[in-house]
Order: structure tokens, then sequence, then C-alpha cells
């Protein structure tokens, strides 16, 4: 398959993630014979697993865990799923199968497994809508609109944005309005409406705003704010305004909720790239070893994105024993 035949794969499947609304699906479901009885123990047990294998992945990269989520998927919650339950129990099943289904997405996009993550990402979707929980929905439809930016696919990517964001509205959580909001401005950015972007970052800092520095118990809750910081600085680059796009990533680095190496690794790597833009040369290169330092171990396609910026950085700054010693140091990781 080629590269555009495969980006118009991906798109169809993301978009097919629109037409998946199915609430009574549960309802049909429970009064189907099942071999194993299921209870609310069963579901909270999938929750703690999607949690315990969520913290590894945050930590060392969807490449260290995705075998044992997908195992525990396919042997243990499959037959709950094809179980006998309650109406109310099927709904919690399912919205916590949506969450597992969607971590098991996260970690094949980590890998770089783009086109297996958005299958699973289309079956959170439609687990989240049978369950009827629109945060969930709205949070795979987000996972796919990032991906779609990623590839290219800008209409596609506007499109599974603005769903996103409109199934947020329903939400009395400002955590996933800000959520929603910014990947919103990220595909508007790209696409060039410079004037909806930065309305859906002033929308999203003013959710924010109002949320509480704790993660809830909610998908979206997890929101931190140094993750808002960490995609506001992005879209801040993408529009050009690279002071702001330079104070959100520092501001990232400097608050709760980017203590797993991953994470502040992928914000390190960013602005040495934005201090480089703005000329701030060895800040940059001091960043970039931080940021060395920080992903040793960490298996991600975004840590070797950026491992892949410093070497095509490099080669435009001058010579210096900082510069040697990236240079070294980045070989010997690539």
């Amino acid at each position: 398959m080629n590269r555009r035949t495969f980006l118009a794969a991906t798109a169809g499947a993301g978009l097919a993630a629109l037409d998946l609304a199915d609430a009574e699906a549960v309802a049909r479901r429970v009064t189907r014979p099942g071999r194993v009885a299921v209870g609310m123990g069963e579901v909270n047990a999938v929750r703690t697993m999607t949690g315990t294998l969520g913290d590894a992945a945050s930590e060392l990269g969807g490449g260290h865990a995705r075998h044992l989520a997908v195992r525990y998927l396919t042997e243990d919650v499959r037959r709950w799923l094809d179980g006998r339950y309650t109406e109310a129990v099927g709904r919690e099943l399912f919205a916590a199968t949506a969450e597992l289904v969607h971590l098991i997405g996260w970690m094949a996009r980590d890998e770089g497994a783009v086109g297996l993550s958005q299958r699973y990402l289309v079956h959170s979707v439609r687990l989240a809508t049978e369950a009827g929980e629109n945060e969930l929905a709205a949070t795979a439809l987000r996972g796919l609109a990032d991906q779609a930016i990623d590839l290219g696919h800008v209409p596609t990517a506007v499109r599974l944005a603005e769903a996103c964001e409109e199934r947020g509205r329903r939400l009395d959580n400002p955590k996933a309005l800000a959520y929603y909001r910014n990947t919103l401005a990220r595909a508007k950015a790209v696409d060039g409406d410079r004037a909806t972007a930065a309305r859906m970052l002033s929308a999203a800092q003013g959710a924010m705003e109002h949320a509480p520095a704790a993660p809830g118990q909610s998908w979206a809750s997890h929101y931190s704010h140094g993750r808002w910081a960490h995609d506001s600085g992005m879209i801040h680059a993408r529009l050009g305004d690279l002071a702001a796009a330079e104070e959100h990533l520092s501001l990232a680095l400097d608050i709760h909720g980017l203590d797993r190496r991953r994470t502040r690794a992928i914000v390190l790597a960013d602005l040495g790239h934005v201090q480089l833009k703005r000329g701030n040369t060895a800040q940059a290169l001091a960043t970039w070893g931080d940021f060395l330092s920080c992903s040793a171990g960490v298996q991600s396609t975004k840590i070797s994105d950026g491992l892949a910026t410093v070497a095509a950085r490099l080669p435009s700054v001058p010579d210096s024993p900082a510069v040697t010693d990236l240079r070294e140091r980045v070989a010997a990781r690539l």
C-alpha cells in the first residue's frame, strides 16, 4: 500500500467513528445468555488494570506494555463482555473497556503502528457511545483528530476535532473542555484558520483557569495543567508566536503534571527546538542535553522524532564542545 492510499484508508477509519451512535447496544446484550456472571468487581478490575498499564506506558512509552494490555483485553475482558450482567453494570463495563481499548490505541500509536491505533480508537468510540459516555467518545475522537493532523490529513482532522469539541460542550468538566478546545485549536492552526485557532486557545485557557490542579476520576480529568501548557505552546509555535510558545513550554516543565519521563522528555525536545528558532542557541543545546538524559530507556516514536529533530538541526549550529557532545550522544541513540 503506497502512502497516498494509506492516508486515505486511515482518514476513512477515523471518519467512520462519527457514524457509530448506538445507545441501545448494551440493553440488547443484557437479554443475551452468557457464560459468566459479571458485576462491579469485574468493572473495577478493568479500571485498575487500565490505570496500572497506563502509568507504565506514560513513564516508559507505549512499546513496553501494549502486548500485556492486548492479552488482558482478549483473554479476560472479552469473556466479561460476552457474559451476563444488568444494564447498569453493562454500561459501566462498556465504559471501562472503552478506556482500556483507548489506552491500547494510544500505545500502538506510540510504537508507530498508526493504522492499528486508529482501529482501536474507532472501537473505543463505539464502546463509549454504546455506554452513553460522551466524554470517553470525545476523547477517542480527539486521539483520531490528533493522528490525522500528524498524517497530514488536515480536512479530516478538522472534522474530527470539531466533532470532539461539539461533544465536549455537553460536559461540565473544565479539563475536558480545555482538552477538546486545544485539539480544535491545533487542527485549525494547521488548516490556516488563525482566528478560530486563537479563539479556541483562549477558550481552553479560560476553562483551565477554573480546573482543579489534582487529577479527577474521569478520563479527560487527567488532562493536567502541564499538558495544557505543552499543547498550547506548540499551537503558539504553529501560529508563529515563538515567545508565547517558549513561555508555555517552560511553564509546562515547572508545574505539576509532567512527572512522567516520557512526557518531560517530549516537552524538552520541543522547547529546545523553539529556543533554537528564537536564536537562543546555548539554551537550546542545554535543553536538548536534558532531553537526552530524560529520554534514556523510553520506547516511543515521539522520542525517536525528537532525536531526529536534534540530529537534523545540529549541523546548522556552529561547532563547539557542547555541539560535539550532543552530536555523539544523538548518534549513539540513533
